[in-house]
């Protein structure tokens, strides 16, 4: 009886650890901040989700993420005859749940009009969700400022509103850019991205993102062979904290992931790349060959195409030592372009091999 209670103890011991482990996640960062992994769009029974709020934080810490936002709609609570209709509600439930898990919640809803423009916004580290409901949508962009918002426009390329999928700037986001009051816009929103999105974060200087806009179980969505990770914004910020979440998502810092995919402005892109990877001294050679390893230390795997020597394609899978037999005549650095790293809307990265 005695052996049999011991059991029980260490068997309920170790589930409760094995039901707080948190994923990790292999991604540097960058000299003078750390790289934060986000999801800041994602939606709960308070609006048109499947799930509580606190299985929102339970996904985050499985995935290794750092931070999220539960962003419900503010206009659109379909289960409201079940479900009390309060905005701010999966901000109260979740806030300690969160802390005590260790994730950084960031406070949000998403502000949201059925045709465009406007479409949608997320509008995140408000106070009270309730404030920004206002009649006017520009009244509720009005409200969210107010309480110090980040205002990111989602899905800008959604099919239901835009037929074509091409992002369009209208007036109303010309002048909410021209107020200073549009801070980002998704290039990857659940299993779609917008490369145009690109151009314009650069021309405008915006942040950008990458979300789920998850209403089922996250579990559900992404499973592998076919998905490798969910969508994550890399936010670099100047410490793991909600304040200075906040201030590197202000002044723009992010990168953006999805599958192989990574995507941002080169200034952020250049030095994470070069993060990850690390090339070796040549290590033998012969008459026609010189031997290197390259070191790919993420869990991002590259293609660099276009290479003006053989080899003209190097694949550098994640996690493993690529040996590369480098023509004897080529000329270091080698130069090619990163096939999976938009930084334009048709342009990879260029990178070097040194």
């Amino acid at each position: 009886m005695k052996k049999q209670i011991t059991f029980i103890l260490l068997f309920v011991f170790f589930t409760v650890l094995v039901h707080g482990q948190r994923k990790i996640n292999r991604l540097p960062d960058l000299e003078g901040y750390v790289t934060l992994k986000c999801d800041l769009h994602m939606h709960t029974v308070f609006s048109d989700g499947q799930v509580w709020p606190t299985i929102r934080v339970d996904e985050a810490v499985r995935d290794g993420l750092d931070a999220i936002a539960i962003t419900d709609h503010l206009e659109y609570t379909p289960l409201q005859e079940f479900v009390k209709n309060d905005p701010d509600a999966p901000w109260k439930i979740s806030e300690e749940y969160a802390k005590e898990r260790n994730i950084i919640l960031v406070h949000g809803t998403e502000i949201g009009r059925n045709t465009m423009p406007p479409g949608h916004m997320n509008a995140l580290f408000i106070k009270d969700a309730s404030l920004c409901n206002k009649d006017s949508v520009w009244g509720c962009y009005e409200a969210a400022i107010q309480q110090g918002a980040f205002l990111m426009w989602n899905h800008p390329g959604w099919k239901n509103q835009r037929p074509d999928g091409i992002p369009k700037l209208y007036d109303i986001h010309y002048r909410l850019i021209e107020k200073g009051w549009l801070h980002a816009i998704e290039f990857f929103n659940n299993v779609d991205y917008y490369p145009l999105v690109l151009e314009m974060c650069k021309q405008h200087n915006l942040a950008v993102m990458a979300s789920s806009d998850m209403h089922g179980l996250i579990s559900d969505k992404y499973k592998k062979p076919e998905y490798i990770n969910r969508p994550m914004t890399f936010v670099f910020a100047k410490e793991r904290s909600h304040d200075a979440l906040k201030e590197a998502l202000f002044a723009g810092r992010t990168l953006v992931w999805f599958r192989d995919k990574l995507a941002g402005k080169e200034e952020f892109a250049k030095p994470f790349f070069y993060r990850c990877i690390s090339v070796s001294k040549p290590y033998y050679e012969n008459d026609k060959k010189i031997f290197i390893e390259v070191t790919n230390n993420s869990d991002i795997p590259f293609t660099l195409i276009n290479g003006g020597k053989f080899p003209r394609t190097v694949f550098l899978e994640a996690n493993t030592v690529t040996r590369i037999a480098v023509s004897k005549n080529a000329v270091f650095p080698l130069v090619y372009e990163a096939e999976n790293i938009l930084v334009g809307e048709k342009e990879f990265l260029k990178v070097e091999l040194k």
